[in-house]
């Protein structure tokens, strides 16, 4: 029997639009590892960049850190042993009833991914720790931890498992997920793979949801 880790991050938002700040993906993406040797690294990163006078107060960001920070973030996660999968969804592509709220559309997404994702990751007899980057107001948090612990109980193929919703800030762990979750978006949202490049053979599945799909709803 083993303990799974399975720590996930989404990028995009819930904007089904055409506005400016709406983003064109939704995607979902976890880092699964036997261990917590990442978050070890990068606690251990923190640690020396704070003795050479960096301030952290909140760990590391992708999105936020400048180019330099990143660099070393995906230098210590380089060696490390661990497995990336996404999921993307190409939200103009969503039709309206996957859609209807956003909570129903998080768990539509979550359900997509983690169907894939969980026969490949455990057995019967692993344990399965899943852990989400905490989104939204405490109330969604609360909606949004539900339809996870939903997805994990229907498609898990375990009988033990414990699922939370954590600040990004409070676990490195989650910084990791934070930042295979950016690579895959700078991919996916800008048309940039060179983030995902540094995490080479540590990405296992990249699903685009609508890849054949050609009808629009906005």
């Amino acid at each position: 029997m083993s303990r799974i880790y399975v720590f996930a991050d989404e990028a995009g938002n819930f904007d089904f639009s055409r506005n400016r700040d709406a983003s064109k993906y939704f995607i979902l993406t976890t880092v699964t590892a036997t261990d917590c040797a990442v978050g070890d690294a990068l606690a251990e990163l923190r640690r020396t960049m704070s003795w050479e006078g960096y301030d952290l107060p909140e760990g590391f960001h992708a999105r936020h850190d400048p180019k330099p920070r990143r660099a070393r973030v995906f230098g210590a996660l380089a060696p490390l042993a661990f497995r990336v999968d996404a999921t993307i969804i190409e939200k103009a592509k969503a039709m309206p009833k996957i859609r209807p709220t956003t909570d129903r559309f998080y768990q539509y997404a979550w359900y997509l991914h983690f169907k894939y994702v969980a026969p490949q990751i455990a057995g019967p007899k692993d344990e399965l720790h899943v852990v989400a980057a905490t989104l939204e107001t405490k109330a969604k948090r609360a909606r949004f931890h539900a339809a996870v612990k939903d997805v994990v109980r229907q498609v898990s193929p375990v009988a033990s498992f414990k699922t939370d919703s954590w600040a990004a800030a409070t676990d490195p762990c989650l910084q990791a997920a934070d930042y295979a979750c950016w690579a895959v978006g700078r991919k996916w949202e800008h048309g940039d793979p060179t983030a995902l490049g540094l995490m080479a053979g540590k990405v296992r599945s990249e699903f685009p949801v609508f890849k054949h799909g050609t009808k629009l709803y906005y």
